[in-house]
């Protein structure tokens, strides 16, 4: 498998395209339980199959290559891309994981993207494995679905490539306290522990969707209510946990941070981070985080690489 660092693409594969739409591409028809209980009987569908459902379940949208580096980070060998992707097909076959891929006026993407069918909530529930996936869950749109592998790009990074690394939460929910409203966070959340220093941090991922910029700061209203009422323990975070928005591309980041400052929605307890898809893939994390600074000399904000020793 190519590593992140040898992917030279100039553009995010989760950025929005113009006239996007989800296609299926998964198999119609009706299979029968009896005939996935035999598949597994004669062992066509095996430990791994089931691994790889339970990764599916837990990250609800998730491309291919992603499922490889969970398996991977797992101790699970995966052997190459090809057996894995095969397996995904049987899976497709049994309807126990259906398949889509986005199309645009450029053309098909590049990717699959695998999620739960109703077979599929069937044999994780028949191992006393939590599942809420629910049909409706499949139709979730395209900017929704990116947000969310955009998400599951950063856990891995975060995950593989910083040695503090101590966990993450797919969806972490926070508490507005004056709104009285529970939201989640787009990108999920890492825990980062060394030595007797920790830090939470939480991903709020952007994309270029229709009306972006009043979903942004809708969606920034609600941070702003839960940093400038928190306590210890709100929403389990012992401390405030460290926002960081996650742009397209540097365009983007630049975009959305005059549109928190026009319409004068700081965040007053925080400094606001910023990165963005392409950035995951660098070798190293450490200086893929930026902030914007108000330079008082010429009164107008500069970009300035955050480093933070906690991600070396």
């Amino acid at each position: 498998m190519v590593k992140d660092n040898e992917i030279k693409a100039q553009v995010s594969p989760f950025a929005m395209r113009e006239g996007e739409i989800k296609t299926f591409d998964g198999k119609d028809g009706y299979v029968s339980m009896n005939q996935i209980v035999h598949k597994i009987d004669i062992g066509h569908i095996t430990d791994i199959h089931f691994a790889i459902l339970e990764i599916v379940n837990q990250f609800e949208f998730i491309t291919s290559r992603q499922i490889y580096q969970l398996l991977e980070l797992q101790g699970i060998d995966p052997q190459s891309q090809d057996k894995l992707n095969n397996k995904l097909e049987s899976l497709v076959k049994c309807k126990i994981l259906t398949r889509y891929y986005f199309n645009s006026d450029e053309g098909k993407g590049v990717y699959r993207i695998y999620c739960l069918e109703k077979m599929g909530k069937y044999l994780l529930n028949s191992k006393e494995i939590e599942c809420k996936w629910q049909q409706s869950d499949n139709t979730k749109p395209v900017s929704m679905i990116k947000k969310r592998l955009a998400g599951n790009q950063i856990l891995i990074a975060y995950k593989t490539k910083v040695k503090a690394f101590a966990g993450y939460t797919i969806k972490p929910t926070l508490n507005a306290k004056i709104a009285g409203k529970a939201f989640k966070a787009t990108g999920g959340g890492v825990k980062l522990t060394k030595a007797s220093k920790s830090i939470d941090f939480i991903f709020e991922v952007i994309r270029r969707e229709n009306d972006w910029q009043k979903k942004l700061i809708d969606k920034i209203k609600l941070y702003k209510d839960f940093y400038e009422n928190f306590v210890p323990g709100d929403s389990g975070y012992s401390t405030m946990p460290q926002l960081i928005i996650v742009a397209e591309d540097d365009k983007h980041m630049a975009e959305a941070f005059k549109e928190i400052v026009t319409t004068q929605n700081e965040i007053s307890k925080i400094s606001l981070l910023f990165t963005t898809d392409l950035r995951q893939n660098e070798e190293h994390l450490s200086t893929s985080l930026i902030q914007y600074k108000l330079d008082e000399a010429t009164n107008k904000y500069k970009i300035e690489n955050v480093t933070l020793k906690l991600l070396d």
